[in-house]
């Protein structure tokens, strides 16, 4: 027998390259006034593997169902980390589903680049161990509003771009060891004037799960920009799972 209070989900929110938590401040109010419960953690941004072994550890001390969300690049941590026994539904907002064994470069390089590309800055950082640096991947100060936030608030988005939480080069070579949407349902946002992530990109991951799909015309920060649409496809995976 069906139990007729279901437990109400965590919705966590995984946050992607070039952005932190806070890149969730206006999605996160819709949620918490839905009266659902919401944990955004820091994702290191180091590895697809790292980063998903550390989602999971997140995902392990919570007590209850999971919905899993993840933007760009923190879609493909949510696919990995997805499989954890008490996420019930996946949900991308302008995100990389990847398949198993793809990296995103793979992902990625099936389509034109966008504006990214010519975007990109290169720095090095110590690695523990090691006496051959890493490389951390950010985008041009000047060119994130641009590039990343064109509907976000000005003031904000020049807060954003002189606060980016680098990404590890090394990630985008990186293959998925796992799909968590070939066993998960799963929802996807598609930033339809992304500037960030083609936008085809989108569209392809999520066609090949079988995602619900939604199209936003946003800027890649689709939950700063349409806070109430994202929250809204959100809130469609927890009532199609309760």
């Amino acid at each position: 027998m069906s139990n007729p209070n279901p437990p109400t989900p965590t919705v966590v929110l995984v946050h992607g390259a070039f952005a932190d938590a806070s890149s969730f401040a206006r999605l996160i109010p819709e949620l918490l006034d839905s009266g659902l419960k919401v944990l955004a953690p820091a994702v290191p941004n180091r590895s697809l593997s790292g980063d998903a072994a550390y989602l999971t550890s997140v995902l392990n001390s919570i007590d209850g169902p999971v919905v899993l969300v993840g933007h760009s690049y923190g879609g493909a941590v949510i696919t990995v980390a997805g499989i954890a026994d008490n996420v019930q539904a996946l949900v991308y907002l302008a995100g990389y589903a990847l398949e198993e064994g793809e990296s995103l470069g793979e992902l990625q390089g099936r389509f034109p680049d966008s504006d990214l590309a010519s975007a990109l800055l290169y720095t090095p950082y110590p690695i523990d161990g090691s006496a051959e640096p890493g490389t951390d991947v950010s985008v041009d100060i000047a060119k994130f509003p641009a590039v990343f936030a064109h509907d976000v608030d000005p003031e904000l988005s020049r807060v954003l771009a002189v606060s980016q939480r680098p990404l590890a080069a090394a990630a985008f070579g990186e293959k998925a060891a796992v799909a968590a949407w070939r066993s998960k349902p799963a929802w996807g946002v598609v930033s339809s004037s992304d500037h960030t992530i083609n936008p085809d990109v989108e569209r392809f991951g999520y066609q090949r799960a079988g995602m619900h799909t939604v199209e936003v015309d946003s800027s890649h920060l689709v939950m700063l920009a349409h806070p109430k649409a994202a929250a809204d496809v959100i809130r469609e995976a927890i009532a199609a799972i309760a």
